[in-house]
């Protein structure tokens, strides 16, 4: 099993042309004292989309990290992989991200509820957790219902897990996405999930539990801070706790998804890491994309054009564009501007809107959602988009080591 490393930080690159860009902010952020390890990621869909293969994802990395002389560890994610989607990505990926949200509130047969719970008498009762406030109860009753809406899901990653493993060695990380269901776990019901993947066989590295509120994509976390911040503090104490009880991976740390541009909850993220000395995994794919539209409109002209026109039809097909994503987008469609006043903007309007500065007062998180799932324009344009990411190499890289540098790693690790 390949050690996953402490601090670890997804990054997407959907038209594979920003590796190099992304990578100079792990560089600085070394620099700077903080060791963080790039994983670059782009799910089955987003290849789909985009008409590439991971292949193509691992030679982007694989090159900048030639061409920058990187001498750190690096990692390829396959991002929300299931039995039907994971053969592509089996020989160039090292980190899987084992995605059992269909099974997840799916019951498992009576049989193996009952015999895990016989497993496993330890979690019926008083239950006391180092670094929870106050010991909780969990009934046989309790216990079955969270058997009953997580135990299958575990059985798939499990099946996932050895299906990986018949098909490649065992050198790479497992991440396991648990974060796509109806509500927060529980401290209890984490820890059962944690147990159910120890009974099958999945040496979990990292996990994505939900958290309470809205991790839209692209924007900042809207819920309560304060409530995210405890939650993610019992979940540490639950897993340090799970670690020891069920033999699980020393290094098991928890993963925030939907991650890029939640700039409200990186203090309370902060504060955990630096008082338990937990490790982390942020996944932040799809603002680099966004910011290839920034440097875009920032060079003006033809490229300026082109960010307009890209806008333009994901308005025009904005219902079809945004249907995938409905559950983590919130647009309001009375505060996305017409095609006709977003042509006659300036490069600084254009800017400023889609740009992540809350604080600016012209900032649209409406504009941005939808742009953030427009890429599919984008790649429709096919060379008319990738050459004029070429021509305009500069300006975007300095958008996209910028926003990972500053917005992303100084606010979390330094």
């Amino acid at each position: 099993m390949k050690t996953c490393p402490k601090f670890t930080f997804g990054v997407g690159d959907r038209f594979a042309h920003q590796a190099e860009s992304q990578l100079t902010a792990f560089i600085e952020a070394a620099k700077l004292g903080a060791d963080i390890v790039p994983v670059w990621n782009k799910s089955n869909r987003e290849h789909t989309i985009i008409g590439s293969e991971p292949s193509g994802t691992r030679e982007a990395a694989d090159h900048a990290v030639a061409a920058l002389g990187w001498k750190n560890e690096y990692l390829l994610d396959a991002d929300h992989i299931n039995l039907n989607t994971v053969d592509r990505f089996l020989e160039p990926c090292d980190f899987f991200t084992l995605d059992v949200a269909d099974d997840i509130g799916q019951p498992a047969s009576a049989e193996d509820v009952s015999a895990f719970l016989d497993r496993h008498p330890e979690l019926i009762g008083t239950i006391t957790i180092e670094g929870i406030d106050a010991p909780f109860e969990i009934s046989r009753e309790e216990a079955t219902r969270i058997a009953n809406k997580f135990l299958l899901a575990t059985q798939k990653a499990g099946a996932i897990y050895q299906f990986i493993i018949m098909h490649k060695s065992d050198d790479f990380v497992t991440e396991v996405s648990m974060d796509e269901t109806d509500s927060p776990q529980t401290p209890a019901e984490l820890l059962v999930i944690l147990a159910a993947l120890s009974d099958a066989g999945v040496p979990v590295q990292t996990i994505a539990p939900k958290f309470t509120g809205r991790f839209n994509k692209g924007v900042d976390y809207v819920g309560d801070v304060a409530q995210f911040e405890k939650e993610f503090n019992d979940d540490l104490a639950v897993i340090a706790h799970s670690i020891k009880a069920y033999s699980l991976p020393a290094g098991l740390k928890l993963s925030v998804h939907s991650g890029s541009d939640k700039f409200s909850i990186y203090p309370a993220i902060r504060r955990a890491i630096q008082r338990t000395g937990a490790g982390l995994h942020i996944k932040t794919a799809g603002t680099n994309w966004l910011e290839e539209l920034i440097g875009l409109a920032e060079a003006g002209g033809d490229a300026l054009a082109l960010a307009k026109e890209i806008y333009a039809k994901a308005l025009d097909y904005k219902d079809a564009l945004c249907q995938p994503y409905a559950t983590v987008i919130d647009i309001d469609d009375s505060k996305l501007p017409s095609a006709e006043t977003v042509n006659g903007w300036t490069s600084e309007q254009y800017v400023n809107a889609l740009r992540h500065i809350p604080t600016c007062p012209d900032y649209n998180p409406h504009f941005r959602q939808l742009l953030h799932v427009g890429f599919k324009i984008a790649a429709q344009l096919g060379s008319r988009y990738t050459d004029a990411l070429k021509l305009h190499r500069a300006v975007i890289a300095k958008n996209v080591t910028t926003n990972l540098l500053d917005r992303h790693i100084k606010p979390l690790f330094l």
